[in-house]
């Protein structure tokens, strides 16, 4: 099944739910700083959405509090997202990782990283 297209408030929650665990909707809501803090009702009807899109699922009830978790990883969501941003550039990761460089987001040591990630699937395809 594919992963669902997440809005940025439905990342927040997501950002909530992956940190703290399973939670109430009163919980997510109050996780947010105050100046920034949607309305309850928002952040329920954005739970509730998010279950639709099977992103996050009941797990219990408390009194009459239902408790959500996450059903989706935080690594799955990243790829989505990036899948998605490598989609509006033609698939093309070039014009990425020049903002990236420019803006200072990328250090020597993602480099590094980056270097070594693609040698050892170098080295896995070559070995097949």
């Amino acid at each position: 099944m594919p992963l669902p297209k997440l809005s940025k408030l439905e990342l927040q929650i997501m950002e909530v739910l992956w940190q703290r665990g399973p939670c109430s909707v009163r919980e997510i809501q109050e996780s947010f700083p105050a100046r920034k803090r949607p309305a309850y009702t928002t952040v329920q009807t954005m739970v509730y959405r998010l279950e639709v899109k099977k992103a996050v699922r009941r797990t219990k009830k408390i009194a009459t509090a239902l408790i959500f978790e996450a059903a989706v990883s935080r690594e799955a969501a990243e790829r989505r997202l990036i899948d998605d941003l490598l989609s509006v550039f033609g698939g093309k990761s070039r014009p990425i990782m020049a903002h990236l460089i420019e803006s200072g987001a990328l250090t020597l040591e993602d480099v590094r990283e980056a270097e070594q990630a693609l040698l050892k699937i170098a080295g896995e395809e070559k070995s097949e």
